[in-house]
This record gives C-alpha cells, sequence and structure tokens, in this order.
C-alpha cells in the first residue's frame, strides 16, 4: 500500500513540477497572480474582462487559490497542486500568496479577486473570523468560496476541505508527545499564529486528549508559544522555550515552518529537548533520527499537493453546481476518488482528505524526495 502511495505522489510531484518548469507557477508575493498562459499576470481589476461567464462548465472558469503568505513551503505545495488540476480542466489558476501571514493582507487579496470577477476562491485562512466581511462580499457576488489548510468560520465558506480530522491529529500528536517523553516531564507547543484555526483546534483536540486518559497525566503543557509561521520568529521562540524551561523534554510544532525552525535549533545546540510535530519530509530528512545526533525522532504529515488538488476539484464541482456545500453532497474528484461532505464541529461542513502519515527514520528517505 505505502509503495502504491509513494508511486502516485511521486507522479503527482512530477507533474508539479513540469507544471512550474513551463512557467506556470510561482510564489511571488502580495498581489502577483500566477496563472496559465491564457492570463497575464496583473493586479486587481486589470484582468477582469479575461474572466468570462462561462464558469458554469467544469473547469473552463477562472479559479483562485489564497494561501496564508509568501514563503510558505507547505502553502507553495498546495498551490502546486491547485493550479495543476485547474490546468488540467482547461481552466486559469490564480494564485496569491499574501505579502504577511495575517487577516488583514487576505482581505486585500479577496477585494481583489472580487475586483477581477473569479469564480472561486480556496483560501487557507489566517483568522477564523477576521475574513468574515470579505468572504460574504464575494460569495454574494457569486463566487463560490472553499477553504483548504486553515478553516473560516461557517458563514464565510462553503465547504472546508480538510486534510485530515481534528481528533485524529490530535490524538497522533499526543501519542508522540507521550512516547518521546517517556510518559512524563514537561513539553510545550510551538504554534503558527495564535489566531490560526488549524493550529487552535489541533492544540485544543491534544489537551482533550491528555485530559481524558489517566497515562498522560505525569505530562506538564508549560507553554504555547506562537512563532507566527515565520522562521526567525519561530527559532527566537524555540530558544525562549529552551532557556525559560530547563526541564523541557518535548516540543510539539504542529506547523512546518515552526518544526523546521525548532528542529534546527535543537540540533545545532545538542539538545537533549526532543521534537515531534508536522513537517514537510524535504525540509526535516536531516532532523529525523531516534538518537542524540537528531532532534526529532518522529513526525506527522500529509501530502500538500493531493490537498491543493482536492482543493481545486472542489472549486470546478461547487462552481458547475455538481456540489453546494451541504451535508451529504458527493462527487468524484478525478483520480482521487470520491469525497463525500460530512458535518464539522463548527457548524458548517467539509469533507477529509485522509488521516496523517507518520515519518521516521525507516521511511524518510524515500518521501524526502517527493515533498
Amino acid at each position: 500500500m505505502k509503495k502504491k502511495l509513494l508511486s502516485a505522489l511521486l507522479c503527482t510531484a512530477m507533474v508539479a513540477t513540469m507544471a512550474v518548469g513551463c512557467g506556470g507557477g510561482n510564489s511571488d508575493s502580495g498581489n502577483a497572480d500566477s496563472g496559465s498562459s491564457s492570463e497575464a499576470t496583473n493586479d486587481a481589476g486589470d484582468d477582469a474582462e479575461e474572466v468570462g461567464d462561462d464558469g458554469g462548465e467544469s473547469g473552463s472558469g477562472t479559479y483562485a487559490i489564497v494561501t496564508k503568505s509568501a514563503g510558505n513551503p507547505f502553502n507553495e505545495k498546495t498551490a502546486d497542486g491547485f493550479q495543476e488540476v485547474i490546468e488540467a480542466a482547461g481552466g486559469t489558476a490564480i494564485v496569491k500568496h499574501p505579502e504577511a501571514p495575517t487577516a488583514d493582507a487576505q482581505v486585500s487579496v479577496i477585494q481583489s479577486l472580487i475586483s477581477q470577477g473569479v469564480d472561486s476562491i480556496c483560501i487557507a485562512a489566517n483568522d477564523e473570523n477576521a475574513l468574515q466581511a470579505a468572504l460574504e462580499e464575494a460569495m454574494d457576488a457569486g463566487i463560490k468560496v472553499c477553504c483548504e489548510d486553515s478553516k473560516t468560520n461557517p458563514d464565510s465558506r462553503q465547504v472546508f476541505v480538510n486534510q485530515a480530522g481534528v481528533q485524529e491529529i490530535g490524538q497522533a500528536l499526543m501519542d508522540a508527545v507521550l512516547d518521546i517523553s517517556g510518559g512524563e516531564g514537561q513539553w510545550a507547543v510551538l504554534s503558527a499564529t495564535s489566531q490560526a484555526a488549524n493550529q487552535n483546534a489541533w492544540i485544543d483536540a491534544m489537551k482533550e486528549v491528555m485530559e481524558s486518559d489517566d497515562k498522560y497525566s505525569g505530562l506538564e503543557l508549560v507553554e504555547v508559544a506562537y512563532g507566527d509561521d515565520e522562521p526567525q520568529k519561530s527559532t527566537d521562540q524555540t530558544q525562549a522555550l529552551l532557556a525559560k524551561y530547563p526541564d523541557l523534554k518535548v516540543i510539539c510544532a504542529p506547523t512546518t515552518v515552526g518544526i523546521n525552525a525548532a528542529a534546527k535549533v535543537l540540533q545545532d545546540e545538542k539538545s537533549s529537548v526532543k521534537l515531534t510535530g508536522l513537517g514537510l519530509p524535504s525540509e526535516m530528512a536531516e532532523y529525523i533520527g531516534d538518537d542524540d545526533d537528531h532532534s526529532c525522532p518522529y513526525m506527522y504529515l500529509w501530502n500538500p499537493i493531493d490537498l491543493g488538488r482536492l482543493g481545486a476539484y472542489t472549486s470546478m464541482a461547487l462552481v458547475d453546481g455538481t456540489i453546494t456545500g451541504a451535508e451529504g453532497d458527493k462527487f468524484t474528484a478525478g483520480d482521487m476518488g470520491d469525497y463525500e461532505i460530512v458535518a464539522a464541529d463548527d457548524g458548517g461542513t467539509e469533507m477529509i482528505l485522509g488521516a496523517p502519515f507518520k515519518f521516521d527514520a525507516d521511511n524518510i528517505d524515500e518521501w524526502k524526495d517527493v515533498y
């Protein structure tokens, strides 16, 4: 099964690389558009006339993805997958990387996309509630809205493309902390921003797991620190945790930027503190190992390329009317298979890409070149 999945991911990564090689993608910041060759990369409003009224046919419209910020490797891979699917279907993909990981930066991008008259927006939210006014304006204008990676509140979306179930992620990470710590001692969380809905949900799930069973009673969560998904701030926060808690045993970073920064600090300083969380294999390979020379015994993640691909298929299905985002809606996401929309914990709806996957010393070398 693992070889089959690896083969599929390798094929996906190759296609995404080919698309980038042909000039189909970039990781520009701000309001720079990354689209197919049929669309000029202009700022808001300049290319509105190029967006036709043909969004009713699957793939024939203009579909936007808004990431959390420029320079986020996970988001860039997600955008690659999104763009690959849209362009293969004959549509125009617009990739927007905001200049900063803030709600204000995303609001500016959303308003730009409304002016352009895009058919859909798929967004990884920097704040669960602060985007509501802008996204409601988009939906009032007839633009279909879904979110991926990090959700908005239910009033700001039609459906959430969730990478994995919140409880499954919380359980996996909490059990990793229990295992790596030896079942007792101090541990800390290094998160992204304090408003990131996905981070907060996973952290809450970890706390619930810890409180639900006496086997976690020997663990003490001393702090949730915030690196804001910025490498330098995440580095500073890691160093602060080490200085503040000399008896710290484990740091859990459920963010790809945070875990990469923390891994380097711990390994460079030859710290006895160990690390787990959610990371990209390509960035974390040198830190994975169950010995004193490596800072991270193991970690988890899912395929960001497939997350972007599912976001694209969802966007097209919303635009062509195959789904509305209601619970019970079903559709086929190309070669990814069939998906059903289910109720989400926040009162909205979601679909789930799959369960988190464990990366350790035994398999990291075969995954590091995939993504």
